[in-house]
């Protein structure tokens, strides 16, 4: 990756650029599976919304380690997907399997650690305090999904078939695809992406500017 295309005045590399939040592109990959996921969502179950605001927790007593703010918010919460009438809460984190946290572990434990770092800070009060259930989706850049979101996949692909009349493998596959090209999508992006400041007026480029 050039200096010229990053707009760091120093030599990096393809897996610094993974990570690097200059620019706005790491946001930008969680958004896109964050909005594919809630669109497709919208179209098997009902109520469904992207980044709903949580309830304040109330003097509830919750484990150490849970996110306890007002104005706390998941990225999609819909009702009717586990259950006729359950209401479930889904947060996507998209994980850089090359970074340096992450380099040292087999991939199947970064998922885990990954998964269990959202039940930590988010399950207890989505049980306690919103009577929901709540799902992590973790997903790698390289296009690998954990198991709850491998679960969720199949999940939706399933209610999708029984929607529109596609076979179960040609949904799952649909799904899949789209995933793996809005991935691709976005680390295009973050490797080839402007992450400087105009020269004329000082101020930050645009966010898809590339070269």
């Amino acid at each position: 990756v050039s200096t010229q295309s990053t707009g760091i005045k120093r030599a990096t590399s393809s897996c610094h650029s993974m990570s690097c939040k200059r620019g706005g592109f790491v946001a930008v990959r969680h958004d896109c599976v964050r909005d594919f996921l809630t669109a497709e969502l919208d179209k098997v179950c009902y109520d469904t919304k992207a980044e709903p605001h949580l309830l304040e927790v109330r003097g509830a007593k919750l484990p150490p380690g849970t996110i306890t703010e007002d104005g706390a918010r998941l990225d999609i919460r819909t009702r009717g997907f586990w259950g006729p009438m359950d209401c479930t809460y889904f947060d996507v984190r998209v994980f850089n399997p090359r970074a340096q946290s992450n380099e040292t572990q087999d991939i199947p434990q970064t998922y885990a650690k990954h998964e269990e770092g959202k039940k930590k800070n988010y399950l207890h009060r989505i049980l306690e305090v919103e009577k929901a259930s709540f799902t992590p989706l973790v997903m790698s850049t390289t296009g690998g999904l954990g198991q709850e979101f491998s679960r969720t996949l199949k999940q939706l692909a399933d209610k999708k078939s029984r929607k529109t009349g596609y076979t179960y493998q040609e949904c799952i596959r649909y799904l899949r695809v789209r995933l793996s090209f809005s991935m691709v999508r976005s680390i295009t992006c973050s490797i080839r992406g402007y992450r400087g400041r105009n020269k004329n007026d000082g101020s930050s480029s645009d966010l898809y500017h590339t070269y």
